[in-house]
């Protein structure tokens, strides 16, 4: 399935190849969303597991909420900086976390940006997706 954006995505060939995230987007217009930071925390606060790739599925799955409350969609992000604590860990599941993003963003990849950091808020937290988004004005 081909991925679906109202943004111009640009990943120019003189660059190395863009997997899993985009080199540009240029945005359409329209209005912008800042989403905090969403990490893999239920409704309830407990985290959905002790794992990166639960931790990243309930991340995706709450930036997904966060843009359904703000009036957006997931094909209206066009950046996402993820910021993980576990930077092999996180590398060493890059197929499970692909799937868990595509169940949320389908093959929709904005401009990505990935830091490893020494720890995030909340104990036990491995993994933080800080979104912007720009749903396009209406033609």
């Amino acid at each position: 399935m081909k991925a679906s954006s109202p943004h111009r995505i640009l990943n120019p060939h003189t660059l190395p190849p863009a997997r899993g995230f985009s080199h540009a987007v240029v945005t359409s217009g329209g209005r912008t969303i800042y989403l905090g930071g969403q990490s893999g925390h239920r409704a309830d606060g407990t985290l959905a597991g002790p794992g990166v790739v639960e931790q990243m599925n309930q991340a995706c799955a709450n930036v997904a909420e966060a843009l359904l409350a703000a009036g957006g969609r997931p094909e209206h992000v066009v950046s996402v900086l993820i910021f993980v604590t576990d930077l092999m860990g996180y590398r060493a599941a890059l197929q499970p976390i692909g799937e868990a993003w595509q169940k949320h963003f389908g093959k929709h990849y904005p401009a990505v940006s990935l830091f490893e950091v020494r720890s995030l808020y909340e104990p036990g937290a491995l993994v933080e997706l800080v979104c912007t988004a720009v749903v396009p004005s209406p033609t």
